[in-house]
């Protein structure tokens, strides 16, 4: 336990500070502030500590008693902290300039460190109003944007790997004596850290513009190192890399996005935000924690091999092709209609291929991709690579919102429900929801055949039940899923006498349900199921009309196509 009380050391003006020897806590020249600030927030008056002041020559050095302080720091009262306290956490939704700059939707910084083991004992947190939005989706986002910030707060920043200390409680990084800190890395402005800790290295990095090198960063401490490698089965895996893009508040604090995808501490959430055992490791190997089990499972790059987390993007999928294999987790498809939509790795939602064509010109050679884009090479293909910028712009399936509902494309949300004019795939959205692949739809009634331009993949509720997953579709109609690559071929007759044709892709029982809720495979009869999933749902309509003439079933079609037309 660390609690104790905790005092917030009182602000310097124009932080001109000296250090005593022998006292690592700074004392200002000749007076305090009357506010101090930790952040963006005033520190309530209670909660700070004496006014420690030198002289203008740095002579004369002493600890304020109370009385004096007030004077000090011009009538400031002196309280007794913050007691029976771990960590001070002041929160602010301020529209503050770092607001404005990109996409920041929060920012955090530690304020203050305890002396003898330099862990963070206060910091801010501050939430971009302009971003909080009230609807469940939102919500989910911004208590995972909290934590997240929570986590920079607590020693997930580049400000503090060079305090982070070993299980015996030693220094990493080597001290300073007079102050008792490390010393300050002129080219990165930050304190100056151990190769123990972050190491950088020079790295091929192939493009269509040619072999380049690449200067990568990695954590390298004994548990980070230990978890990165498991997860990547890579046993000769440097470390965990970090992110090299973005400002100072991202840059060398987070995980590099190109191989971390949606890890929460990665420097831009896309989707479905994990805390896995690699940020929980680095969380212990500051010396200051220790980290429980209840990380979240990350599915992103696991198990690839060092390939995958050594190459560039082009280099891997360039090799993935020549192996007859897909270029995932990374993609190669630019959207258009009529639209082909896939699942995210985690079947958390309908998802496309983040691939974009930016207009204005090629990008950096380090981020040339692509030899060619429909046929055509050269500036036009160069021009083309992933949305995200800090992803090194490689293209990975990425959930999105429908332009003209506002719909998302994340299966647990039962917002996200189509109309049932509109639920053409027979989806099924809520808490207990994931994403199959699927057939294209067509819709028909007596007089009317429709297909749809989107297809490819949608979202139903699934459960685990008699060893077996079962998918259940919004007419309430199940599938049993026997085998991975099950085709069911569904024929439904919904409410409004619309048959629903198309079928629903089964994937391995494992995918969504523990290895405890799934049947052994020899246990199960393939070779009826076999024959059985080829009639999983077979009703039909009942006419009584003469049918359309081809010439007019295919006008109906086509109108139709134009109509339902989508655009993401």
């Amino acid at each position: 336990m660390f609690a104790a009380e905790h005092r917030i050391e009182r602000r310097c003006p124009e932080d001109k500070v000296f250090f005593v020897q022998g006292d690592p806590t700074p004392f200002c020249r000749e007076r305090c502030e009357a506010v101090s600030l930790c952040g963006e927030v005033p520190v309530p008056a209670e909660h700070l500590g004496p006014c420690r002041v030198c002289n203008f020559s740095g002579l004369n050095c002493q600890v304020l008693p109370d009385e004096a302080t007030n004077e000090a720091a011009r009538n400031v009262t002196v309280q007794k902290g913050v007691p029976d306290a771990d960590f001070v956490l002041y929160v602010s939704a301020i529209e503050g300039e770092k607001c404005t700059q990109g996409e920041t939707i929060a920012y955090a910084v530690h304020c203050q460190q305890e002396t003898d083991f330099d862990r963070p004992i206060a910091g801010h947190a501050n939430l971009c109003p302009s971003t909080l939005l009230p609807d469940e989706q939102h919500i989910r986002t911004l208590l995972s944007t909290v934590k997240h910030e929570v986590l920079h707060a607590l020693g997930f920043s580049v400000s503090l790997f060079a305090f982070f200390r070993d299980d015996d409680g030693k220094p990493l990084s080597e001290r300073i004596t007079a102050t008792g800190r490390p010393d300050i890395d002129e080219e990165l402005m930050v304190h100056r850290w151990n190769d123990r800790i972050v190491r950088s290295v020079d790295m091929p990095w192939l493009t269509t513009a040619g072999l380049l090198t690449k200067k990568r960063y990695y954590v390298v401490t004994p548990r980070v190192q230990q978890a990165v490698r498991e997860h990547f089965r890579c046993s000769d895996l440097i470390g965990a890399e970090l992110e090299d893009q973005g400002d100072d508040g991202t840059r060398l604090t987070h995980w590099e996005k190109r191989l971390f995808e949606n890890e929460a501490m990665t420097g831009t959430n896309t989707q479905n935000p994990a805390y896995s055992r690699i940020t929980f490791a680095l969380m212990e190997d500051t010396g200051w924690y220790w980290a429980s089990s209840g990380y979240d499972p990350l599915q992103w790059g696991r198990n690839l091999g060092c390939n995958f987390t050594n190459m560039s993007c082009y280099e891997w999928m360039r090799l993935r092709r020549l192996q007859g294999q897909s270029p995932a987790p990374y993609c190669d498809s630019v959207k258009r209609n009529p639209l082909r939509t896939t699942c995210t790795a985690t079947r958390s939602a309908v998802a496309l291929c983040n691939l974009v064509h930016y207009l204005t010109k090629p990008l950096p050679k380090e981020y040339r991709f692509f030899e060619q884009i429909d046929g055509i090479g050269g500036d036009y293909a160069a021009s083309f690579g992933g949305s995200v910028a800090l992803a090194d712009y490689c293209p990975f399936v990425q959930e999105f919102t429908w332009q003209n509902s506002g719909r998302n494309s994340d299966c647990s949300y039962e917002t996200n429900q189509p109309d049932r004019g509109k639920n053409f795939a027979l989806e099924r959205y809520g808490q207990h929801s994931a994403c199959f692949d699927t057939g294209r739809w067509k819709e028909s009634t007596c007089e009317q055949v429709r297909h749809w331009q989107s297809w490819g993949s949608a979202c139903y509720q699934y459960r685990c039940h008699d060893g077996l997953l079962e998918i259940i579709l919004s007419s309430n109609a199940s599938i049993r899923c026997l085998y991975n690559g099950q085709k069911s071929y569904v024929r439904i007759v919904d409410e409004d006498a619309w048959l629903h044709t198309s079928h629903i892709v089964c994937p391995a029982c494992e995918e969504l349900c523990s290895p405890e809720e799934c049947r052994p495979v020899e246990e199960l009869d393939l070779v009826n199921a076999i024959d059985s999933d080829e009639t999983a749902y077979q009703q039909s309509l009942k006419c009584y009309a003469s049918p359309l003439a081809p010439s007019a079933w295919l006008g109906a079609v086509s109108s139709l196509l134009l109509l339902t037309a989508g655009t993401i």
